[in-house]
C-alpha cells in the first residue's frame, strides 16, 4: 500500500457527511492540514437523502394542502393532483445547488478532498483507492442506514425505505409507515398532503415517543383531523406480499394491507467492514463509543455523528465535527448539552422542542419541583391567521429557570431558536417576559407562555 506521496495530514476524515465535512471546514479554517475521504457524495444523508430531499416533499405537500383549502382564506384556486417527476425536480434542484455550494466550500478552504472507500487501516491512517493516507489524528464520521427488523427484508418494491421512498416514481394509493418518530411521521405526513391513504404503526403508546407526551397527544389529535390512521402500542410480527400489495400482522393478530410498506425504524450506524474493531476502537452494537469530547479509546482516533450513540441529528453532527476541529486546534472545547439541542419534527403540524420533557424534569428535580404551563396558540393572533392549532408548554423548575420548551403548530420549527437561547442561557420566565415580542407573530406565543408562567398573562387566562 503505497504512502500518499509521503505526506503526514493533521486530520484524516473518513466519511463527508454533516459531522465530517464540518470538521473538514473548521479544521482547515484553524490552519490545520485536512483530507477528506467519501466513497459516495459530500453531504452524506442529510443532503442527499435525509433532511433536505425530505423537507421538499414536505414543503411540496404543504402547497398541495393550500390549493385544496384556499377558499377558506377567499381564495379560488383548484388541486389538480401531483406532477412527481416535476415534485422530484424541484427537490434534486435544491440538493443541487446545496451540493455545488458545499464543493465550493471544500475546495476554498483548501482541504484534500479523496473521493473513494476507505478503511481504517492503523491508528493513524485510512486505506483508499490503493492509497495509504496518514494522519496524526484520525476523525471517523461513516454515518448511517435505514434500519430494518428481523425477518423484515427491504427490498425496494413493496417494502422500501426512505431511501427508497424519496425517489418513488409515483404517489402510492397506499401506505402502511412502520416507525412513528421522525422519519415515519414526516413521509406520513407528505404522502397525505399528496393524496395516499396512510396508517402508522408504533409499537411504543405514542407517536414521537421521544418527545413531552403532551406534544405526542397534540399531534396525534391532528393526524386524527387529517384522516391519517394510526395503531399504537403494539409490536409488528411479520409482512407478507399480497396479490397487488403488502400486508403487516401485528403481535396481537390485527392485520392491515396496503400498496407499500416503508420501514421507519430508524438508522444504524455504518461500521461494519471498515476496519474499527481490528485497530482497537470500542464499540457496542456497532455504534463507536465516544466521551464528551468524542474521542475514543484509542488516542488518535476521534467519531462523531450518527456513527455514535448520541442525538441523529445533522446539526449534532456539526457540532461534534467543529468540536473535535477545535480540540486538535488547541482550542478551549465545551462538552454538547444535548438536552439543550432543538429538535424539530417537520410534519404538519410541526413539532419542535428543546430542554427536558415535563416527566424527565420531575424525575431530575423531583415531581414537587416541577411546574409545567401551556399556552394555547388560538390566543395567538398570526396562528389564528395561518389557521394552524396546537400549543407552547414551558417547563420550569419552580421559582428557577424554564428546563423545557416543546411546542405543536404549523412553523414552529421557525422558534426553536428563541426556546434554545431560552433553555441554554438558563432563563427565567420574568427575564423572558420584559422582553417585547413582534406583534402579530407565532414568535409573540413564545413571549406570551413566559408572560402567564411569570404571573402576568395578556392574551391568555389566568
Amino acid at each position: 500500500m503505497a504512502n500518499d506521496a509521503s505526506t503526514v495530514f493533521d486530520l484524516v476524515i473518513l466519511g463527508g457527511g454533516s459531522g465530517g465535512y464540518a470538521a473538514a471546514l473548521r479544521g482547515a479554517q484553524l490552519g490545520l492540514d485536512v483530507a477528506l475521504i467519501e466513497k459516495d457524495k459530500v453531504g452524506g444523508t442529510c443532503l442527499h437523502r435525509g433532511c433536505i430531499p425530505t423537507k421538499a416533499l414536505l414543503h411540496a405537500g404543504e402547497i398541495a394542502d393550500q390549493a385544496r383549502e384556499s377558499e377558506q382564506f377567499g381564495v379560488k384556486a383548484s388541486f389538480e393532483g401531483i406532477d412527481v417527476p416535476a415534485v422530484h425536480k424541484y427537490k434534486d434542484e435544491v440538493i443541487s445547488g446545496l451540493y455545488k455550494g458545499l464543493q465550493g466550500l471544500i475546495a476554498s478552504r483548501k482541504v484534500t478532498y479523496i473521493e473513494g472507500e476507505g478503511r481504517l487501516s492503523s491508528p493513524t491512517s485510512v486505506d483508499v483507492n490503493g492509497r495509504r493516507v496518514e494522519g496524526r489524528h484520525v476523525l471517523l464520521a461513516t454515518g448511517s442506514v435505514p434500519k430494518s427488523l428481523p425477518g423484515l427484508t427491504i427490498d425496494g418494491n413493496r417494502i422500501i425505505s426512505s431511501d427508497h421512498a424519496l425517489v418513488l416514481d409515483r404517489v402510492p394509493k397506499s401506505a402502511i409507515v412502520l416507525g412513528g418518530g421522525v422519519i415515519g411521521v414526516e413521509f406520513a405526513s407528505a404522502w397525505k398532503s399528496f393524496g395516499t391513504d396512510i396508517t402508522i404503526i408504533e409499537a411504543l403508546k405514542h407517536l414521537v415517543p421521544v418527545e413531552d407526551e403532551n406534544s405526542s397527544k397534540l399531534l396525534e389529535r391532528a393526524f386524527r383531523k387529517r384522516g391519517i390512521k394510526f395503531n399504537l402500542g403494539t409490536f409488528f410480527e411479520k409482512a407478507e406480499y399480497t396479490e397487488d400489495g403488502v400486508r403487516v400482522t401485528l403481535a396481537d393478530g390485527k392485520t392491515f394491507e396496503a400498496e407499500v410498506l416503508l420501514v421507519a425504524v430508524g438508522r444504524g450506524p455504518v461500521s461494519q467492514g471498515l476496519g474499527y474493531e481490528e485497530q482497537g476502537v470500542a464499540m457496542d452494537r456497532g455504534y463507536v463509543l465516544v466521551d464528551e469530547y468524542m474521542r475514543t479509546n484509542v488516542p488518535t482516533v476521534s467519531a462523531v455523528g450518527d456513527l455514535v450513540p448520541t442525538l441523529q441529528l445533522a446539526h449534532v453532527g456539526f457540532a461534534e465535527g467543529i468540536l473535535v476541529a477545535e480540540r486538535l486546534a488547541g482550542l478551549k472545547t465545551v462538552p454538547i448539552d444535548y438536552d439543550g439541542v432543538p429538535k424539530v419534527t417537520y410534519c404538519h403540524p410541526e413539532v419542535a422542542s428543546v430542554g427536558l420533557s415535563e416527566a424527565k424534569a420531575k424525575e431530575v428535580y423531583g415531581a414537587d419541583k416541577v411546574v409545567a404551563l401551556k399556552y394555547n396558540l388560538a390566543g395567538n393572533g398570526k396562528s389564528k391567521i395561518l389557521k394552524t392549532a396546537g400549543e407552547i408548554k414551558l417547563v420550569q423548575v419552580k421559582d428557577g429557570a424554564v428546563v423545557g420548551v416543546h411546542m405543536v403548530g404549523d412553523r414552529m420549527g421557525e422558534q426553536v431558536g428563541e426556546a434554545q437561547l431560552i433553555y441554554n442561557w438558563e432563563a427565567l420566565p420574568a427575564e423572558v417576559a420584559q422582553l417585547v415580542h413582534a406583534h402579530p407573530t407565532q414568535n409573540e406565543a413564545l413571549g406570551e407562555a413566559h408572560l402567564a408562567l411569570a404571573g402576568k398573562p395578556l392574551h391568555s387566562h389566568d
